[in-house]
């Protein structure tokens, strides 16, 4: 099979480390090497931006900025890892891609969507093959994160920034439900891990099945 592009994508609290985690893992036993990587980061530079875009002692970052920052590291993990890596036949594996700009840039901060394609378009032109949506209550989710630690500097944001987030993000994965799997992920972890690989071994399936 030539390479593919998995993405996960969800709001706070949403527990997608623990199913990129069983994923990769089950990814590995179906036999497909597999580049794990994440966003904003995943290069040298996509870090340093992530370290600047996280920091809560940069409050007066603007929506554009951070919207640009997000598009300067996504493009240069396309460049450096993501292309190269399915141009060998590999898979990518992604903690966010670009519809976290569309849910959190657009939904959140309200940057128009036709600004985000532009820049989609011209930064980060490769489309995920399949995109693991896990969905839980604002309430819930950002109940889960307080338990991480300080929170960072999107953290802070207040619910009504995140209900437009996940807003955003189901509003995209009904309009593309051949890419999306939308996951409850409200339910125990050993249901949601569950349900994640599920979703997998139906995708590699049928990748087998058309090679």
């Amino acid at each position: 099979m030539s390479g593919r592009l998995v993405t996960l994508e969800g709001g706070e609290g949403a527990g997608k480390s623990t199913v990129l985690a069983a994923v990769q893992a089950r990814l590995l036993e179906r036999g497909i090497d597999v580049v794990v990587t994440r966003e904003p980061g995943g290069t040298a530079f996509g870090e340093a931006v992530r370290a600047l875009v996280l920091d809560p002692a940069r409050p007066e970052l603007c929506a554009e900025s951070e919207l640009l920052l997000m598009f300067a590291a996504r493009a240069q993990l396309v460049r450096e890892l993501i292309a190269p890596a399915l141009a060998a036949g590999r898979w990518v594996l992604s903690d966010r891609y670009t519809d976290a700009s569309y849910a959190y840039q657009g939904g959140g901060r309200g940057q128009p969507v036709a600004r985000i394609a532009e820049l989609e378009a011209w930064a980060a032109p490769i489309q995920p093959d399949l995109t693991l949506l896990l969905d839980l209550p604002v309430a819930q989710g950002l109940a889960r994160a307080a338990g991480r630690g300080a929170p960072d500097r999107i953290e802070r944001e207040n619910g009504d920034f995140f209900e437009r987030v996940r807003a955003a993000y189901r509003a995209r994965a009904a309009a593309e439900p051949a890419r999306f799997r939308v996951i409850d992920s409200s339910q125990p972890v050993e249901a949601v891990r569950t349900a994640a690989c599920a979703a997998i071994d139906a995708f590699v399936d049928a990748q087998e099945a058309r090679a």
